[in-house]
């Protein structure tokens, strides 16, 4: 332990992330701009080739911050697990997605644990970073190591959980600036993974044990679940009370105590707030505990795609037109504004939805060139005036920032407006979801 602390207070560890995605991409590149060497290892070849040619395919970090660690030697991509011999530190930041059955799919992370076993070395610190449910990190790694290569947690390895935090898009919190938690499964491994991450991150917190800190992650996500559930309901509501949801919002916001304001959507998306509930869920299911609260709002927000296809029908239907047969554009298919993440994105479902019920569908979206629907590659559109005028609908699915909204507002035939992007435009063909027909 003394000859790794003092690697990492020299910043001569050798560093490792596993995974370089949306998480381990960012973190691969705070760590080389703090002085480590970061090998990144990734199971797709043309990922690692693009790094190594200074292309980023995360928003969140521009080629020029690629081409500062490739410049300066302190990264590198591969698909070469047996680098994992040579390292000190390794932070593993694989997928962990949801089966059909809605039960966790660790397979990455049992993937990656194989290759820990045929390439570790004594005296390694590994964090995992992937969301999962408690007791993932003892039960998948520490048990494994210790049973299949006879090493003891504490002595001859570190292991530490520590959840990703990434916001895709944020312009204020990122990787350096976002508290980090941190939580091990021995009182040496904590200790190193402070010394670690709090070597080229802002602010470290630790807790107790690696079941809190998995634990932690999840209530995070499960909080905004609920909460989005709960805006979700009251706009069904307020919509068939002819209250728009909107403005009463905006005035409950306006209590400086006590109140938090969420908003409604055509659901919601990302790796994260559409699963770890569910994780949550799963693993207190073991324990015949059962999560009304994760259970409810997870049925509430997965069927809002199909609220806002009622909505369409409703507004088509003021037109006596069908949406069979009609044409409809989706401005935006990402899951959130400024990014192209399409993981779980509720515009994807809004798609397929309206196809299957007949009706030509068509997206617009500056940052996603394409999507796969079951095979079919569907290309996005380019947008002018006499093209919008040819839709029968456009429904605006992604606030993205850079949209014209006022150009659109004047070219759009019809708008569905599912996230009250054209605030403050007053114009009679503007529809919003939580507000009655005639706003």
């Amino acid at each position: 332990m003394k000859i790794l602390k003092s690697k990492i207070k020299n910043k001569t560890a050798q560093t490792a992330v596993i995974g370089l995605g949306y998480v381990g991409l960012p973190l691969s590149v705070e760590i080389a701009n703090s002085g480590y060497n970061v090998t990144g290892i990734d199971i797709d070849q043309e990922k690692v080739e693009r790094l190594n040619k200074g292309e980023s395919y995360v928003l969140d970090v521009g080629d020029e911050k690629l081409d500062k660690i490739l410049d300066n030697g302190k990264f590198k991509a591969t698909t070469d697990y047996t680098q994992i011999a040579d390292c000190d530190a390794i932070s593993i930041c694989v997928p962990t997605p949801l089966r059909k059955t809605k039960d966790p799919d660790t397979t990455f992370i049992i993937s990656v644990v194989d290759k820990l076993i045929e390439y570790m070395t004594v005296d390694t610190l590994i964090i995992l970073e992937s969301t999962t449910y408690p007791g993932t990190t003892e039960e998948l790694i520490q048990n494994r190591l210790e049973e299949e290569l006879g090493f003891k947690a504490g002595e001859d390895f570190y292991l530490c959980f520590s959840p990703e935090r990434v916001d895709p898009g944020n312009k204020v919190y990122g990787t350096h600036n976002t508290p980090k938690v941190i939580g091990g499964t021995t009182p040496e491994g904590l200790e190193l993974a402070q010394d670690f991450y709090g070597s080229f991150l802002e602010e470290i917190v630790p807790v107790s044990c690696t079941n809190v800190a998995e634990t932690v992650k999840l209530l995070e996500n499960t909080f905004r679940s609920v909460n989005i559930a709960l805006v979700n309901e009251m706009a069904m509501m307020c919509e068939r009370m002819g209250i728009d949801v909107w403005e009463v919002i905006d005035a409950a916001a306006t209590k400086p105590f006590g109140f938090m304001p969420f908003y409604p959507g055509p659901g919601i998306g990302g790796h994260c707030i559409p699963l770890d509930p569910t994780y949550l869920s799963w693993k207190a299911k073991t324990y015949d505990f059962y999560n009304k609260f994760i259970d409810l709002a997870s049925d509430i927000n997965g069927n809002m795609p199909r609220f806002t296809v009622n909505k369409v029908a409703d507004i088509l239907n003021e037109v006596k037109k069908p949406i069979n047969g009609s044409k409809i554009l989706l401005l935006g298919i990402a899951y959130k504004a400024d990014i192209d993440d399409l993981r779980e994105s509720p515009g994807l479902e809004l798609y397929r939805l309206l196809e299957s019920k007949g009706a030509e569908v068509d997206y617009y979206d500056p940052y996603v060139d394409s999507f796969d629907n079951a095979g079919e590659i569907v290309k996005g559109i380019d947008l002018d005036e006499d093209i919008i005028k040819d839709y029968d609908l456009s429904v605006l699915a992604t606030n993205h920032s850079n949209f014209e909204y006022k150009w659109l507002a004047e070219n759009a035939d019809l708008i569905l407006d599912t996230r009250n992007a054209f605030t403050g435009i007053e114009k009679e063909h503007i529809y919003k979801l939580g507000a009655p027909l005639n706003n």
